[in-house]
This record gives C-alpha cells, sequence and structure tokens, in this order.
C-alpha cells in the first residue's frame, strides 16, 4: 500500500477508533474498497483490544497493528517487560515473532536479536513497526525458524519462543506436544543452540505436566495482570539438575504481588489446619494457579481452613499476596441463620470447596448481590458446611 494512501486510511482509524466494527462495515461498505475496508476495519479491531493491553502502541498513531487474532493472542506491555528483565546479553532469537511486543523489549537489554515469523503480513507489520520506533538492531526473517535453526550453526545467549496454542481448526490446544513447533520434539535441537530457553505459553497448561515433560526446568513464571493469569513463562537452563523454582507475580496498579517457592518442597509440607480466626486470606489467582497451597501458609505463618478449601486464617494480621477479611459471623448454611446476622440479605457471595453453585446458593439463601459484607460458602477442618461473613481489609 502507497504511503500516502495508508495515511489517509489511518486517519480513519483514529476518527473510528471506538466504533463498532460491524456498523463501521455496513456504513462504508460502498464509501470503501473491499480491500480497503478490509484494512480499516482490521486496524480498528486490532487497537481496540490493544488499548489497555499495550497502551504505549495503542497511543502511537504511525504504528500499524496486525490482524486481530495476532493482536490478542501478544503479550502486553508490562508482560513484556517483565521478560526483559530476566535476560540480558549478546543476542537472542525470537522464533515466533508475532506482533513482536516481546522481541522489542528484549531488543533493549540485548545487543542484536533475530525476529522470525511465517505469516507474511504480520512479519511485514512488525518489520515496518520496528523501522518506524527506529530500534534497529534486529534482523527480520519471513521463513520458518527451526529449519533456520537446524541449518545454521550460530549460538545465542537466549531461545525465546511462544508456540501456537491452535490446532488446524483453530482450536485450543493444552498439552507441550500438541503446540506448534512441537515443544517437546524440539527442545534438543533448541539446547544445541543456546544454554537459555524461555517459553511462552498457555495461562491453562498444568505446572506438573510442564515439570514431567521438559527437562532442566530452572523456573516457571505465572504472570498474571489485576489477579488475571495471562501467560505462564518455562525457563530452561542446559543441564540445570537443581530443584525448579514456581515464580508467581500479579501485577496491580496499587502494588506487585510476588510469591516464590520450591516444587518439590510443596509435596513434603505438613500443613496446620484450623476452624476460621480473625483474619482470612485468599491468595491471588497467580498462587492458585501454581498449586503453591501448602507453601502459602507455611510462608506467612498461616493455618489452612480445610485440605482442598484454598482459604487460611490467623488471628493476627500479617501482609499477604491475595484479599485479606475479617471475619464477623460464622453460621451454617440456613436462610434463617444468615438473616439473624445479616438483615439486609446482601452480600458478595463466593464457594470454596462447597458442594453447591453460586447462582443456586443465592436462591437458596435467598441473598442479593451488593453491599460491602463478603460471604464465603465453604467446607471447614472439620468438614462441616459453614458461612462466612466477612468485611474486607484495605
Amino acid at each position: 500500500m502507497e504511503n500516502d494512501r495508508m495515511n489517509e486510511l489511518q486517519k480513519i482509524v483514529q476518527t473510528q477508533i471506538d466504533v463498532d466494527v460491524k456498523q463501521f462495515i455496513l456504513k462504508n461498505i460502498l464509501k470503501l474498497t473491499k480491500e480497503d475496508l478490509n484494512w480499516v476495519s482490521e486496524q480498528i479491531l486490532s487497537r481496540q483490544k490493544s488499548k489497555f493491553k499495550n497502551p504505549n502502541w495503542f497511543a502511537n498513531t504511525n504504528l500499524i497493528f496486525p490482524p486481530p487474532l495476532s493482536t490478542e493472542q501478544s503479550s502486553s506491555e508490562i508482560t513484556a517487560e517483565y521478560k526483559a528483565k530476566l535476560f540480558s546479553g549478546e543476542n537472542f532469537i525470537d522464533l515466533t515473532g508475532g506482533m513482536g511486543l516481546d522481541t522489542f523489549a528484549l531488543a533493549k537489554v540485548f545487543k542484536k536479536g533475530k525476529y522470525f515469523e511465517l505469516q507474511k503480513p504480520v512479519y511485514e507489520v512488525a518489520k515496518y513497526n520496528f523501522e518506524f520506533l527506529n530500534q534497529k538492531n534486529i534482523t527480520f526473517f519471513n521463513q520458518d525458524s527451526i529449519e533456520y535453526l537446524k541449518k545454521n550453526d550460530e549460538k545465542y545467549d537466549l531461545i525465546f519462543l511462544d508456540p501456537a496454542r491452535r490446532d488446524a481448526q483453530k482450536k485450543k490446544v493444552f498439552q507441550l506436544s500438541d503446540c506448534e513447533p512441537n515443544l517437546i520434539e524440539i527442545i534438543d535441537l533448541l539446547l544445541m543452540k543456546s544454554n537459555n530457553i524461555l517459553i511462552k505459553t498457555s495461562p491453562l497448561l498444568d505446572i506438573s505436566l510442564i515439570i514431567n515433560s521438559l527437562k532442566y526446568v530452572k523456573k516457571i513464571h505465572i504472570v498474571a495482570l489485576e489477579n488475571d493469569v495471562k501467560e505462564i513463562l518455562i525457563e530452561v537452563q542446559n543441564n540445570f539438575n537443581q530443584k525448579s523454582i514456581i515464580k508467581t507475580i500479579n501485577f496491580k496498579k496499587q502494588k506487585t504481588e510476588t510469591f516464590d517457592f520450591d516444587y518439590d518442597s510443596e509435596k513434603s509440607i505438613q500443613l496446620e489446619f484450623s476452624e476460621p480466626k480473625k483474619y482470612i486470606y485468599e491468595p491471588n489467582n497467580a498462587i492458585l494457579k501454581s498449586g503453591g497451597f501448602k507453601n502459602i501458609a507455611i510462608q506467612n505463618d498461616l493455618e489452612k481452613l480445610g485440605t482442598n478449601t484454598h482459604l487460611y486464617t490467623s488471628n493476627d494480621l500479617v501482609p499477604f499476596a491475595g484479599r485479606v477479611f475479617e471475619v464477623v459471623f460464622t453460621t451454617k448454611v440456613s436462610h434463617t441463620d444468615l438473616k439473624q446476622i445479616l438483615p439486609e440479605m446482601k452480600g458478595n457471595l463466593s464457594i470454596r470447596n462447597f458442594p453447591d453453585t453460586v447462582e443456586n446458593l443465592k436462591k437458596k439463601l435467598k441473598i442479593k448481590d451488593g453491599g460491602n459484607k463478603y460471604i464465603f460458602a465453604i467446607t471447614d477442618c472439620t468438614n462441616k458446611k459453614i458461612l462466612l461473613v466477612c468485611n474486607k481489609i484495605n
């Protein structure tokens, strides 16, 4: 596309940035050529997907965005910058470049790098954006990165890849062997080319599956934004023979919550259980994803409410990576009993290891949503079903 034409279309994108794309297409189907209409529509949709995820790129009206699916699958600026804090060195290679957020972040901490992308439209967009942003230490390749590695002898300080997690029918896959490229098949090749491998995977992937499927796993990073787990990063180091560390990080506006533990230690810890005390602690979702249910108790000197009830308790308030509540009342799971202590029958209901759904329980208890009380329906350490009525502590 010629620059003048693209500039005109970019102006349309900026004036229509908040519109419903389907409505935009209907209104402009006779005003723009099919090619221009498709391009503008994709740019609007991709930018909308990036508004909060990649605010700096979104604010730059000169950048071009790849198709919506590539934009959706890309890292956020925050998670890309997190990766760049893990490594630095002479050279790196990104085997699955995509939109290029991760490549761009890594380019700031390495002297030079290589970007690979099989989809030509995505490759061309990334190359254009890097040139516009004056990031000159990246060489771009529109070819198969694995075939390139097989045919070249160059070694790298870091290999990064984000394997595609959809099959030929565009359905999501959750096994390492089902990704493209197949991690199980290529890991030995990667380790021949670098001592350090960083793999971005789906937040739905099972942590134990990662440990059991890949060798030399040094760390697994579980990365969340505002308590929403966005990605799992697998850090592989050649010939690493120590215990794997699980690192969780939850980026929030006010603070960043972190929690680390030794994966093997989780099995051997003997926990103490307790009925609810003065304070209740709910781990953030990155910790819940990690499976560090015993380590979080030990490291914070807390007792657990039940084997499969992932809430914790103490009489003394402690700093915690998650939400903290003060227990106001404990009662049986009964509308009559609850109404005596909560006459307005309004609260924010959650269930933890409890044999019912939130919606069903709200109907049975006749609770309305809202108010400043938080109600947990749980199974406690004596296997009793109870309700905890709490105030949230900011």
